[in-house]
């Protein structure tokens, strides 16, 4: 998987392609999709959610430009696989989920497979983590019409944020956001497709 699908794409950095030849993404998909778990697509993984395409998520943590000190958010918990692959590169992640289904698997599933410094929330992701806020960096792995105004307050000066944007079931633009000074950036990276960003008041 990572030979063909990551690197031949393009993705370089090493410390993203020892993370994902360490996670074993077999065991983040429902159990009859397993002979499917490292194809180059994303999978269902139940509640109208997925698990994205390998390549992506490559794609994701690598604009990230993760050091090992660095504390980061994700949004969209999912089966955790996102989550165990920042693990793998820094030793502080947060990660809110709003299906508790998927926070209760997700949360059992990293702790069985000794990712026990990540930590999982049920909540909304919209409103980022306050209580543990600033965060180096964020990712978010569902599509939001636009970039949440608590996650850009959150996140830390001279940090990055990784997230879709645009609208829900269509392609939408992967965009890298930046704070230096007080000042957002961004810049559109990638045309993408990701579920959307579910919200408390949408459920």
């Amino acid at each position: 998987m990572v030979r063909e699908q990551i690197e031949r794409e393009g993705i370089s950095d090493t410390a993203v392609l020892q993370a994902m030849r360490r996670v074993p993404r077999h065991r983040f998909v429902p159990a009859g999709l397993r002979d499917q778990a490292y194809a180059d697509r994303p999978l269902p993984i139940g509640y109208n959610q997925t698990i994205s395409q390998p390549y992506i998520v490559g794609l994701m943590t690598e604009l990230l430009e993760l050091k090992k000190e660095l504390r980061v958010l994700e949004i969209g918990t999912g089966s955790g696989y996102q989550a165990a692959v920042l693990a793998e590169i820094v030793d502080s992640v947060w990660t809110i989920e709003i299906l508790e289904p998927l926070t209760t698997s997700a949360r059992q599933r990293l702790q069985s497979l000794g990712y026990r410094r990540v930590n999982v929330r049920c909540g909304d992701g919209y409103a980022g983590w306050p209580e543990h806020a600033p965060f180096d960096r964020i990712i978010v792995t569902a599509a939001a019409e636009e970039i949440p105004k608590p996650l850009l307050e959150q996140l830390k000066d001279g940090g990055k944020m990784v997230i879709p944007v645009g609208a829900a079931f269509s392609i939408q633009n992967l965009v890298l956001v930046e704070k230096r000074d007080g000042r957002i950036t961004k810049q559109n990276v990638a045309a993408v497709r990701f579920v959307p960003l579910v919200r408390e008041r949408d459920r």
